[in-house]
This record gives structure tokens, sequence and C-alpha cells, in this order.
């Protein structure tokens, strides 16, 4: 996504020098002046009593349905979000042409995209950074510094002059707010931001860990198998619809903006850059036809569904000229969907981090100041899902966007803000420990559940070993999973719009397998997808239920076939079990898939098909590519690829002797 620091990164580099200092950092202009950022003791605290009563009125009815599992196994086994243009312009100042030559635009713009970082993007956010904090610390005014973001983003052609005004007014308060609020320099905010690719610089303001309640881990019991013919719950899982108002059938899906395929794009000037009816492979989100044909498809097809996890995600990605109104307009006409369409079935939210306006900003409960609160966001939140949640989350939800409720007896469900691990939300910079005091809420519920005897499901947005999730609250995360084996039986989030999972490992003994996060496919076809959606089938009630995911399946429709016939077939594309030889669905069975898929090349190759939901525009996946998802389903913990991965990808490199995997390397290479 588009970020206001990248645009900033050419700028930066008029500079000489970037240098850290016992007392902060200095940056070397070209007039040879020396500015320092000196470090600041302003804190930003948070000291919330996370103690609440919890909820203990189940709210799923106590009905015995049979639902038909699939059948069990029978043996058998990026693209670049926009185009950028790096020609040189007569009419720039010189030093863009130095800087043009230092920063491969084309390459941060498709890494920030694809959340893949590589030291090119880290040197654009240091340089970015450095700069804000010069032009904040010299008294330049906040609109001095949006006009000249503004003439970067229109003068190096990184987006169209309406997309540049509206990403700067958007975002650039904001960042320039936080920028000169904080009392560290550009590595470490870049480390920060980026993990990996930058470096793991030592950071003494964002290192923090949870505090555990001084109660023993239980004894750790391999998890039974369910039992076969077992009551089970249906679940249904949406995530990441992404309904856009404004899609035209036969506007420009191939334009130079985030977003297309809308009226704003104009009419398409060929048949093969027209936007279909039902939707596009391209920058394009999902129409409203598409949206309430799902809909009518899933109550048809699963009228016995238990219950309904939708994990975020609604708006459009037009980030540049999103409003508040707008996002809560489109919230408020989902709700009212989803209530119409499954009457009586409990749904259960989760916030995802495009539902805020600008997207990605979410402010800790200590920043109230009217104008930057989240606070418009989360009472509507709770008025919304007041319609399936009970009035005992009120004081979560409006608080952080989080909760704790009983599906049934002994049986708990708790909905994360993944957006306080998104490295994203500049506003953690001021204080990323703990945000909202979520992580130690989470024990305190968990320990309630452990004594209490209950086995939970967690639900949210971002997966927590995604890059796009902050290390230092990853890892936290990691360590609390690992705590609560026992209790948390499975997780499940969205995102990614890619239909995967990511295996826990005991985080004292990497080799043990305790957990498995699924993450759902998207319904949203963006980009160089088909639209789908998850079902799992759950150990339902009975005396030695497991709670857990006994089998799930993904539903899809191949969106060039639908725009073609002028109408959607949706079909059930896989069920886990069968298509994947597995017994079960424990997770030590997902640690086995996973060493599976890296010997088995026509395993992988089966996933990677399913992993696009059967995409007919899907990319070849060269041996990068392969081992960058494989350490994607191996990681839990974002950002510790040496600790998670180094394993599978030195057992890649030893087996890639094909002339397939050869060919795919060498054209990997010549690309970089």
């Amino acid at each position: 996504m588009l970020n206001t620091l990248y645009i900033l990164a050419l700028c930066a580099l008029c500079s000489k020098n970037i240098q850290a200092t016992p007392v902060g950092y200095t940056i070397t202009a070209e007039n040879d002046e020396t500015v320092v950022l000196a470090q600041t003791e302003e804190e930003f605290r948070d000291d919330w009593n996370y103690k609440l009563q919890q909820s203990n009125i189940p709210l799923l009815t106590a009905l015995i349905k049979n639902h038909t599992l699939p059948p069990t196994a029978d043996g058998s086994t990026g693209r670049l979000l926009w185009g950028l243009d790096q020609d040189k312009s007569s009419h720039l100042p010189p030093f863009v042409d130095k800087a043009l030559k230092l920063l491969n635009l084309k390459q941060v713009a498709f890494e920030i995209e694809n959340s893949v970082m590589s030291k090119v993007s880290c040197t654009a956010c240091r340089a970015g950074a450095g700069l804000l904090q010069h032009y904040t610390k010299t008294g330049k005014s906040e609109k001095e510094i949006k006009k000249t973001i503004y003439q970067f983003c229109v003068n190096l052609k990184i987006q169209s002059s309406r997309v540049c005004e509206g990403i700067t007014e958007l975002f650039a308060g904001e960042v320039i707010y936080v920028l000169g609020k904080v009392n560290i320099g550009p590595d470490e905010i870049c480390s920060f931001v980026i993990g990996d690719a930058c470096g793991d610089v030592y950071n003494p303001y964002h290192e923090w860990e949870v505090v555990f309640p001084p109660v023993p881990k239980p004894p750790v019991v391999e998890p039974n198998v369910p039992e076969a013919n077992a009551p089970t719950f249906k679940v249904l899982h949406i995530s990441d619809t992404h309904y856009d108002p404004y899609y035209m059938e036969g506007a420009n899906a191939d334009c130079s903006e985030p977003l297309c395929c809308r009226l704003t794009n104009g009419q398409a000037l060929t048949k093969e850059s027209a936007a279909g009816k039902w939707g596009d492979y391209r920058k394009c989100d999902t129409p409203k036809i598409t949206v309430d044909n799902m809909l009518q498809h899933i109550q048809d097809t699963h009228p016995d569904i238990d219950y309904i996890m939708w994990t975020g995600d609604l708006p459009p990605h037009d980030i540049w000229n999103q409003t508040k109104d707008e996002n809560i307009k489109i919230l408020k006409e989902t709700v009212k969907q989803m209530s119409i369409m499954f009457p009586g079935i409990p749904i259960f939210p989760a916030l995802g981090n495009h539902e805020a306006a600008p997207v990605n900003s979410f402010p800790p409960p200590f920043v109230s100041n009217p104008d930057s609160s989240i606070a418009w966001l989360y009472d509507e939140l709770d008025a919304q899902w007041r319609k399936w949640l009970p009035s005992s989350v009120s004081n979560t939800v409006r608080r952080g966007a989080f909760y704790s409720v009983l599906v049934r007896p002994g049986f708990r469900l708790i909905s994360l803000n993944m957006n306080y691990c998104n490295n994203k939300n500049w506003w953690l910079l001021l204080n990323s420990t703990d945000p909202a005091t979520e992580l130690q809420w989470f024990i305190y519920e968990l320990q309630s559940a452990e004594f209490n005897g209950e086995k939970v499901h967690v639900i949210g947005h971002i997966p927590p070993g995604h890059s796009d999730c902050l290390k230092v609250w990853s890892r936290n995360y990691y360590a609390i999973i690992s705590r609560y084996e026992s209790t948390i039986i499975s997780q499940f989030f969205g995102h990614t719009h890619y239909d995967e999972f990511e295996v826990f490992y005991d985080h004292t003994d990497l080799a043990r397998p305790i957990n498995v996060a699924y993450v759902g496919p998207s319904v949203s076809p963006y980009y160089d997808l088909n639209p789908g959606y998850r079902i799992y089938y759950v150990d339902g009630d009975h005396d030695k239920t497991t709670r857990a995911v006994v089998d799930h399946e993904t539903w899809t429709m191949n969106l060039k076939e639908a725009n073609i016939y002028g109408y959607p077939i949706w079909f059930q594309l896989y069920s886990a079990r069968q298509s994947f030889g597995m017994d079960s669905l424990r997770p030590r069975d997902w640690d086995d898939f996973v060493e599976r898929m890296t010997n088995d090349p026509k395993l992988f190759e089966l996933f990677y098909k399913y992993y696009f939901k059967a995409s007919p525009v899907r990319p070849m996946c060269d041996m990068e590519c392969k081992k960058k998802i494989l350490c994607d389903l191996h990681s839990g913990r974002s950002h510790d690829r040496k600790n998670l991965c180094q394993s599978i990808e030195s057992r890649i490199d030893s087996t890639s002797t094909t002339w397939r995997d050869w060919f795919y390397n060498t054209i990997s290479v010549s690309l970089v």
C-alpha cells in the first residue's frame, strides 16, 4: 500500500548523511547544515484494568444437527499494484536524478504492496523517516511538508495527481505528528516497521513482555483425534469481502491507480481491459452483485450452518479517498445484509485493517484527541455487533474492538483486534507496549478459561505470523499460544486473501507443533484470485468433544467463466483431509503436511493451486516463491525466518535439481 515515507524517500536522498549519535540522529544536508534529532522523554501510557467479568451465557442454542462431513482421504495424495515511470524529468531538481539512481522505485512499490521487504525498501524507509523528522524538528509546518510530499508524488509520477493529493491529505498528518513525537531515529523506526530486512536493531523503547499469572502450565497431553461420526458444528468463515459500491461493469480494469474497475477510471478502450460483470482478476474489488450472489448461494447450499466467523476488511482498496462516513456506511450495509441473509445464526466478527479511515490507523486508547481518536469506529462497531453479541462485551469493544463470548458450555470464542500488531499502524511508534492492554486481557481470559475447563477458539484479521505483524507483538502472542496450548484449540484469520494456514510450535521447543492458525480465503478477487469462502466442521457437543476442527472445505467460483457465460457457479474446490491425504487436522498433521510438501513437488503444486483458489491467472511459483510459501506455513511468529525456516529452505535448495526448477530459478534470478 502506498506509504508517505516512501514518497518522501527520494526527497530524503538529497541529504548527504543520516547518522546515529548518543543523543539522537543527525542529518547532514546538501548545504552541510547539520541538524540533531534529539530524543524526547514524552511517554504514552495506558493503565486500564483488564480484569473484567466474563460473558458466561452461551450464544449457540443446544441444537444437534447431522452435518454431512466431506469424504476422508482416499490415499491420494506478486505482481505490481501500479506502474512506476522512472524516466528522468527535466523540470525536477538535480538531486532527484541522484535519487532515481539509488532507489529502484518499482521494487519498493512491489515490496510495500506484497509485504515482502528487502534492503531496498529499508533504505527508502530510513531516508523518508529521517527527512520527515528533520522537517518536523526544524520547524517546517504541516502544510509545507504536505506540499513537498504532494510535489514529489506527482513529479516523480508515483501516482496520479488525485491519488497523490488524497494520500497526502489522509496520511501525512498522523505520520508527521507521530514522527515528531517519537524518541527513536530512522534505524530503530524502520527495523520496528519493516522487521528482518532492516536488521534486528535493538530498540529499548519497543521491547516488552506480557506477564503470565503464577499458575504452572498443565501437563501437556497429546490431543486426541476427534471421534468418528460424533456430532459437529458447521461453521462458515467469510473474510476480506472488500465490497466496492462504485464498481462498474465495462470500466477500465487496467488502470494505473491502486484500484480500478470504477466509474472514475473511465470506460475501457478495449474489450480485454474492460471490467467483467462479476469482478476482475486485476486491481479490482468485489461488485455488489457478486456479494449478493455468494450470500444467496451460501443460504441455499448450507442451510445447516451453526455459526459464522467474519474476519473483517469490508471497504474497498481506494485508500486515497476513503472517509469515516463512507466506511461506516459500508459497515452498516454489510451488517444489515448479513442479518437478513442469516437470521437467528450467531455471527462472530473481527475487525480488519481497512475499516479505519485512513487505512491502518488505529490509535491506542491513550490517543484521546477527538481529531485522532478511533472512538468513532469502535462505538459504531459496538452498536452494529450488538445484533449478535451480548451487552457484556460492550466495554472491550468500545475500548479496543476485542471481546470474549461463550459459544456453548465449555466452549469460548475470543475475537482479537490484530491492528494492534499491524506494523503499518504508525501510532504504535509512540508506545507499542501491549496496545490497549489487549494481550494482558487475553491472558486473563485464557487463564479463566483454563480454570473453568473451557476450550477456546481465537479469531482475528491479520495472522500473527504474517510480516505485517510487529515482531515484538508476535513474539509475545506466540508465547501465549504456547502457555495455553491445552486451552486454545484453533485460530482463524484472514487478511492475506490466500487459502493457507500457519503452524505454531512450542516456543521452547520448535520441533513440537502445538497449534494451527487457519487463514481463510478472501471473497475479493483482488488480485489474481477467484472469490471464495471456507466451511469448517468443528467437534460438537458430546462427552469426549475436543472442539477441534475435524475437516474444512473451500468453496469458490471461476470468475473468468462467470464473466464469459453471464452467471457464476459456486462449487467445492477441495476438502482438506481428502485432498491432502490427512487422517486428521491436528497440529502434528499440518506439520507433517508441510514436511511432505517440502519433499513432494506435485503435492506442493496441488496446494499452490488451492492457495490461489484455482485462479487461471495465478503466476508460476519458482523456488524462491516455494520457500516463501512453505516458510509462511511454518511461521506463526513473524520476522523469525532464521529459526523457523532454515531447515525447510535448505532442503528445498538441496532438492531443486530438475530442469524445470533450474529454469524457474534462472528466470527468478534474471528478474532480480
